[in-house]
């Protein structure tokens, strides 16, 4: 028993990258990141002087005011991290190429699998009890949603 928790225990785990290092090491985040609040406190001082303001008003700085809003730079350096984050999830081969009997294998089991969803895809939207078929199903009298159906249990209008 101690020997299989020691095992489960060695089981080596994808080193996850530190959102920290994204966001704070390169020179244009730090950068990014210290202007962000330049541009604020510049946009708080505009309201006492009319230089500022007179360029905080403009088309520019409304261009400005996106690229400093803080959401917009966490977008932006986060899509690094999580394109390693996401890429840690799925485990690198072994290297090995599949044969040519497991390749032939492969794709004929992807041709059977292909066929088979697109067949489904045509009995679906050829019959027009099947609501996948769109306007065969919106137009056919035996629909219950459609105002002219009549309950062929009752006989009567809805």
């Amino acid at each position: 028993m101690e020997c299989a928790i020691e095992e489960r225990n060695n089981v080596s785990v994808p080193d996850v990258p530190k959102l920290s290092a994204w966001f704070w090491s390169p020179w244009y985040a730090k950068l990014w990141w210290a202007a962000i609040p330049v541009w604020w406190i510049g946009m708080a001082a505009s309201t006492r002087v009319d230089a500022l303001e007179a360029f905080y008003r403009g088309g520019f700085a409304g261009y400005l005011n996106v690229l400093f809003f803080p959401m917009t730079a966490l977008m932006a350096l986060g899509v690094g991290y999580f394109r390693q984050r996401l890429d840690n999830f799925v485990g690198q081969g072994d290297g090995v190429p599949l044969s040519d009997e497991d390749a032939e294998a492969f794709f004929a089991q992807h041709s059977r699998d292909e066929l088979a969803r697109s067949m489904e895809r045509w009995r679906a939207q050829s019959n027009p009890m099947d609501p996948r078929s769109g306007p065969l199903w919106i137009g056919n009298p035996m629909n219950p949603n459609n105002p002219g159906y009549i309950n062929p249990h009752t006989g009567k209008h809805r």
